[in-house]
């Protein structure tokens, strides 16, 4: 199992390596001058000239690449921000939290009540549970993030007054952005597991412990969901890495201090080292979440188990 982690981590090098390649080149012919965001537009070319200079803007592609990856492996550095002067690991830092924080409880919530949605639909095919079941899932899909959180906050902050409408600092403020993040992904969590439910929910082995006088209820969970798991959990670790892009949006609309908001913030003031720097942050994320995905495989399913072994 080791050697399989190890192997895994191992291929993350390329990966991380290719993202690190594109990212900065979709950042490199991005276009905009930098020196006029940091010395205003009634800065002289003189100025802006000795700025470039300074900041390493008038090199090639490869040399200023070679010092990117240079500074990020052996620094840990991903440059200052053009528009604080703040170094951008900092900021990542200190905005990091807020989006980690709502894409776990996201992913918790989407895992919970897709899996029970699926679940019931699968036990009871094709009734009336099952339609109702797979229409809200439906719905949780269809549903544009953006406009399902400013129906929330109308409804909770507004209306109701039960919870805070913006902001980050409490967990009440993780509750509507985490709901409106996770509504898409526990639809598609919920189809996933009907699916693979349907696919054992009749198998020889679960007659055998119905058989055996076992509870409905231990059928199903321990024989039948657990022999499901496998795309269900691939699923799941797909709409993590989702929510994290996704936050983006949501955390715009919530004016939560998250990463996503830090990213919208910086392309639209084309502070392009923080741009860089957070698309990388959350590539490095989707990837370990990967790993996660892959290891939990094994402790699902033992047939996975023994073939890493």
């Amino acid at each position: 199992m080791l050697k399989f982690i190890a192997k895994r981590l191992l291929m993350m090098i390329p990966v991380m390596a290719g993202v690190i390649v594109i990212v900065f080149s979709m950042m490199y012919i991005t276009p905009g001058d930098p020196t006029m965001i940091i010395l205003g537009e009634t800065s002289t070319e003189e100025e802006r000239e000795a700025l470039r200079e300074d900041l390493g803007l008038n090199d090639g592609y490869f040399k200023r690449l070679g010092d990117f990856c240079y500074n990020l492996i052996f620094k840990l550095d991903l440059g200052d921000s053009y528009v604080t002067g703040q170094p951008v690991m900092d900021t990542i830092k200190a905005r990091l939290p807020a989006t980690a924080t709502m894409a776990v409880v996201s992913v918790a919530f989407a895992v919970i009540l897709g899996m029970i949605l699926g679940i019931v639909s699968a036990v009871k095919p094709y009734t009336l549970l099952d339609n109702v079941s797979m229409t809200l899932a439906l719905v949780g899909v269809s549903m544009p993030n953006f406009w399902q959180g400013l129906l929330l906050m109308l409804l909770f902050s507004v209306k109701l007054g039960w919870l805070p409408a913006t902001g980050y600092g409490t967990w009440k403020h993780i509750i509507l952005p985490a709901i409106t993040v996770g509504t898409s992904s526990a639809g598609i969590i919920a189809r996933m597991t009907r699916s693979s439910m349907l696919e054992v929910i009749n198998a020889d082995y679960i007659n055998t412990a119905r058989a055996k006088g076992q509870k409905e209820i231990i059928v199903v969970i321990r024989h039948g969901l657990r022999n499901a798991l496998i795309p269900v959990i691939t699923t799941a670790g797909l709409q993590f890495g989702a929510m994290l892009g996704g936050a983006v949006l949501t955390e715009t609309v919530f004016a939560m201090p998250g990463l996503g908001k830090l990213m919208v913030d910086s392309v639209s003031g084309r502070d392009y080292t923080v741009v860089q720097g957070g698309v990388l942050v959350i590539a490095i994320m989707f990837s370990l979440v990967n790993l996660l995905v892959d290891i939990l495989y094994a402790y699902a399913d033992p047939r996975v188990r023994s073939s890493y072994s």
